[in-house]
């Protein structure tokens, strides 16, 4: 069937049946009757024959939009299998928000250069979301799924926040029993270029939007992690960041049994986002392997 198609949009591209033979080395005739054959597989004609010219129909043209797209990714899949086999090399430069890429990507990322020796690699840490193809970057890592329909996406680590406090924090100020208590607390808070900050939870059928103010901004996390684990107040962050500073109890989970999350409606899910096909180059493809590899 892909022959077919190739020999479709060749004659489409040279108007007759004896250019196209030409190009494909084939003689007119072979060239119509493979036309012939796709027409009857598809049941519609696809040309409006005359002894001057070749002319799509409507169904034609739709059939040549559909194709060109078939095409295009069923030799980007054969060419990823044919390389499946090949050992990554080049260059691969990531772009990845400063908490994440520090934590969960920097301290990966020589065991993958170990493993691959043939790749170079550049990371930037950015808490600003950079445009891939200007600023000539391989991998985006983001929070959420990208709006924009060029990338592609697949999704490295599902997201959940926790709120956590020093245990001399709570000493001092107070345990929170519900979420409505924050309002008496200092809340440690991502900087969102709005007058007020809310805090969003939800428990069973339940849901609460509570609002939240503090004594400290930052556009990342780390600096708000720090800060907690300084007894300066209570976090939300996620529960990747998080996780270690509590089996150390340097940090104590406040709310345990409400959800908290600090968009409504957002899941956070961690994703790694590429341009162009379903089928990145190798080194693309064995990098995001990896990550899902150990971020599991």
């Amino acid at each position: 069937m892909l022959d077919l198609i190739r020999i479709f949009i060749k004659t489409v591209d040279c108007g007759s049946f004896s250019k196209a033979g030409v190009i494909l080395n084939m003689a007119p005739s072979s060239v119509a009757r493979n036309i012939d054959n796709l027409e009857k597989k598809l049941s519609v004609t696809l040309f409006k024959r005359s002894t001057r010219s070749l002319i799509l129909t409507q169904d034609g043209q739709q059939f040549l939009e559909g194709a060109e797209k078939l095409l295009t990714e069923a030799d980007s899949l054969i060419s990823s299998m044919k390389q499946s086999n090949v050992e990554p090399e080049g260059s691969l430069r990531i772009s990845v928000f400063e908490s994440f890429g520090r934590l969960c990507i920097s301290t990966v990322l020589p065991e993958f250069l170990n493993r691959y020796p043939k790749v170079n690699a550049t990371i930037d840490l950015d808490n600003q979301m950079v445009d891939l193809n200007s600023n000539n970057i391989d991998i985006g890592i983001r929070i959420g799924q990208p709006a924009d329909s060029s990338l592609r996406a697949r999704m490295l680590l599902r997201n959940e926040t926790l709120l956590c406090a020093s245990n001399e924090y709570l000493e001092q100020h107070g345990i929170p029993k519900r979420p409505e208590d924050l309002g008496d607390h200092n809340c440690l808070l991502l900087d969102n270029d709005r007058q007020r900050t809310y805090w969003h939870f939800h428990k069973k059928n339940k849901y609460l939007k509570v609002p939240v103010q503090g004594n400290l901004r930052s556009k990342g996390g780390t600096p708000l992690l720090e800060a907690a684990v300084a007894h300066g107040g209570i976090v939300q962050m996620s529960n990747w960041m998080m996780k270690g500073l509590i089996t150390q109890k340097k940090l104590t989970v406040c709310l345990p049994d409400w959800k908290p999350s600090l968009h409504e409606g957002s899941s956070g899910d961690i994703y790694a986002v590429y341009l162009g096909s379903k089928h990145p180059k190798p080194v693309i493809r064995v990098f995001i392997d990896f990550l899902i590899e150990k971020l599991s």
